[in-house]
């Protein structure tokens, strides 16, 4: 009994300390690479390739002598101890077109690569002890162990949060995370000593006139099996992940809800209540599961990125922990004696690392739109197929109503997902996918209202008038009327302006060039650049030559400071979009230290903070408030074609009277959040 509580202890700490470096390190190196939401979709297929490489050295580590099995993994904890604190070193910092991917995957194998792999494999070496240091019909229960430490895993996400994010910043975060991974170590020394001498005794002991039964190893079809409904509930979770991320925000609590159900989905079939067996229950699952596949296929299909959020997460959640139910339902039911543990862990880790790897790294080079996410739901349906198949237990009348729920909703899945393909299609004349996403041209209307729009998922970076005589004009959220064009005409009548802008788009800003201007921009992504050059007429059109900076704007003018290069700009444009947001190191009282710097004494920032979930205006009045400036919001609400209503909120040592007459200050609001690199919570600014 003790030796059970001491595994399942350590087991727990274990997983949770897994999971929770996950979000500790994501949002830490965000800033580093544009705080793009692939940030963490690359993140989530390194831990969980590392976690295939703990399941395969365990399942290698488990067919050696007990001694020789305590000596290696004691050795490989020890040896972990010694990569820490899992602080990442500034020299891992982009500083210019690096591969995003490579560079993330790089980063975290020297951080957290050993401690991680040493965590992931302790899980089933303790359980595949714990089982031979048991009598026989005690063996079968360490799968419930599997349930112990999911519900640590979700411990972690859940406390990330709410107890760990709004109360510590990040340098206590890594440090306290590294002491506890020593004491975890310490626990799994004590653990692996005492339950590998109970199992090397036992076998020694044990009467060889009456050996245990042995169950036969499973076929190459039941290995199959097991991989494939572990791949499948993966590669949704990351599909699903991205989606949200990158139409919503690219913010922790976007990342670990996904995640959270997921690993409840595990700690529910295999906990040993019953969750997941018999006809009734499965029908339970398994038809909420259907009709929620066909709602998210809806959702993807015409009005594809315009639900509102209190629909648009409950819908993609809720069919995600449903199908992940349903899927590791099966294959838990699907599992193998104790002997042979290791194996379907391996099995089950291999098929989540193919998912992950799949849709984060394999499809933004392969395919040139978000195909991944239909083409999920449509592999769901047929797996409620067949679910709804082996629910029937041979049957034909117990099997129908499930059946034919799933064929309909094949069926359906498959009409929305081309609807969706078509819609993506619509009007598209250029599409080219990355790291960063998907970045489409398309081209809509006739005449003089035909025009070009540069979209990033679902997100409208701006666009151009066709018509010859209407092209100049700036357009979007950049029209004369909008804060950014009456503070650029305010600026332009007092001679020569030094613009700096923080994002490129179409180049719309270049509207408002003049002679003797200049205009630098900052843009993170190579294909936004070249699609501007390409498809659109400002860069061209301007009577200047704009600069273009490639890399993350901040890391950039952060080392034109160090090189005492500052910008000396009477305007900064700040209007990076992320997933519909300003990413959040680019809205932090450091970032906004830097744009002082870069800025005429008489300079203005604006900050571009149009958005449908996220309200920002209180977040800047607090930066500016926390720096002894002005702030002035300027909301413009067009009637012309191919205007879009825009919010800008300028910043500055003062602001100017004609400006102040078109715009008001933002309120005090009181306990408004100040946001600093160590410590933004932007979960407190979703508009529900």
């Amino acid at each position: 009994m003790l030796i059970t509580l001491a595994s399942g202890a350590t087991i727990v700490l274990s997983s949770f300390l897994l999971f929770l470096v996950q979000p500790i390190l994501a949002k830490q190196i965000l800033p580093w690479f544009g705080g793009s939401s692939a940030v963490w979709t690359v993140s989530m297929v390194f831990f969980q390739c590392t976690l295939l490489a703990g399941y395969v050295y365990a399942h290698w580590l488990q067919g050696r002598p007990p001694r020789v099995q305590r000596v290696v993994h004691l050795t490989l904890l020890a040896a972990a101890l010694f990569t820490l604190p899992i602080v990442p070193d500034v020299a891992h910092k982009p500083v210019g077109e690096e591969d995003a991917a490579r560079g993330i995957l790089g980063l975290l194998v020297v951080t957290v690569g050993l401690p991680y792999l040493s965590l992931a494999a302790t899980s089933p070496l303790l359980q595949r002890w714990l089982s031979q240091a048991l009598e026989p019909v005690q063996q079968k229960q360490v799968y419930r162990l599997f349930a112990w430490s999911n519900a640590g895993s979700l411990a972690a996400l859940l406390a990330y949060p709410f107890l760990v994010e709004p109360w510590f910043d990040s340098d206590v975060q890594s440090h306290a995370w590294s002491v506890a991974y020593a004491v975890c170590a310490l626990g799994c020394a004590g653990v692996a000593w005492r339950a590998t001498g109970t199992a090397a005794s036992r076998a020694t002991t044990s009467p060889a006139s009456s050996p245990p039964a042995v169950e036969p190893v499973p076929g190459l079809g039941r290995h199959v099996v097991w991989a494939v409904l572990a791949m499948v509930p993966s590669a949704l979770l990351l599909a699903v992940t991205t989606h949200l991320t990158q139409n919503v925000a690219s913010i922790p609590f976007l990342w670990i809800v996904p995640l959270a159900l997921y690993l409840l989905s595990f700690m529910l079939v295999f906990e040993g209540r019953g969750w997941y067996v018999g006809l009734v229950a499965r029908w339970l699952w398994l038809l909420p599961m259907l009709v929620l596949t066909l709602g998210m296929a809806w959702a993807l299909s015409v009005n594809s990125g315009m639900h509102p959020i209190a629909i648009a997460i409950p819908l993609f959640a809720g069919g995600l922990f449903l199908v992940c139910v349903v899927c590791h339902g099966e294959m838990a039911a699907l599992r193998p004696a104790p002997r042979h543990l290791t194996r379907f862990y391996l099995c089950m880790a291999l098929g989540g690392a193919i998912g992950g790897l799949g849709v984060g790294m394999v499809a933004p080079r392969v395919l040139t739109g978000y195909w991944e996410l239909p083409g999920l739901l449509l592999a769901v349906a047929l797996v409620g197929a067949g679910a709804a198949w082996r629910a029937g237990a041979g049957r034909w009348t117990l099997r129908f109503v499930p059946l034919a729920t799933a064929i309909v909703v094949v069926i359906g899945v498959s009409a929305y997902g081309l609807d969706y393909l078509g819609a993506q299609n619509n009007g598209a004349i250029s599409r080219e996918r990355n790291t960063y996403g998907v970045l489409r041209v398309t081209q809509t209307g006739q005449g003089p209202q035909a025009a070009r729009q540069l979209l990033h998922g679902t997100i409208m970076h701006g666009e151009q008038s066709v018509a010859e005589d209407l092209r100049r004009r700036p357009s979007s959220y950049y029209g004369e009327a909008s804060g950014i064009g009456r503070l650029l005409e305010h600026k332009g009548t007092t001679g020569p302006l030094r613009v700096g802008a923080v994002g490129l788009g179409t180049g719309t800003l270049l509207s408002y060039a003049r002679e003797g201007d200049t205009y630098v921009f900052y843009e993170l992504d190579g294909q936004v650049v070249s699609a501007a050059r390409r498809w659109f007429r400002y860069i061209a059109d301007a009577p200047v030559e704009p600069q273009v900076r490639l890399g993350d704007a901040r890391l950039s003018m952060e080392r034109e400071l160090a090189d005492h290069q500052p910008g000396r700009y009477d305007v900064i444009a700040v209007d990076a979009f992320s997933s519909d947001a300003i990413p959040v190191h680019l809205l932090t009282r450091e970032a906004l230290g830097v744009y002082l710097d870069h800025l005429h004494p008489d300079g203005l920032v604006a900050f571009h903070i149009s958005n449908r979930y996220l309200d920002l205006s209180p977040v800047v009045a607090e930066l500016a408030r926390s720096r002894g400036l002005e702030n002035w919001q300027i909301d413009h609400t067009p009637s012309e074609p191919h205007q879009r209503i825009s919010r800008w909120v300028l910043v500055g040592r003062s602001i100017p009277a004609p400006l102040q007459a078109v715009g008001n200050a933002i309120p005090n609001r009181p306990n408004a959040p100040l946001w600093t690199d160590r410590y933004n919570n932007m979960f407190k600014a979703l508009r529900w």
